[in-house]
């Protein structure tokens, strides 16, 4: 005996999980702590998603500082 078709779940499997877009962004965020902060990618994976995101922008931010401070002594020479 199958299962009735009307018992069936009318969504599609597509509703279900994250698309390929967001496993991008999270390996790019991955690589960018790993080649700058020496993170392993189990570590990155693992933390929670706010943590990543803001490990990743204060990254971001003291990447833009140094360069910065690297411009400002390039400028005294």
């Amino acid at each position: 005996m199958g299962i009735p078709k009307t018992w069936r779940c009318p969504l599609l499997w597509n509703f279900f999980g994250l698309d390929h877009n967001y496993q991008k962004a999270v390996y790019e965020q991955a690589f960018a702590l790993k080649y700058h902060g020496n993170w392993s990618f189990i570590e990155v994976y693992n933390l929670p998603v706010g943590l990543r995101h803001w490990f990743v922008d204060r990254l971001k931010q003291q990447l833009e500082f140094e360069n910065e401070e690297i411009q400002k002594a390039n400028k005294g020479r």
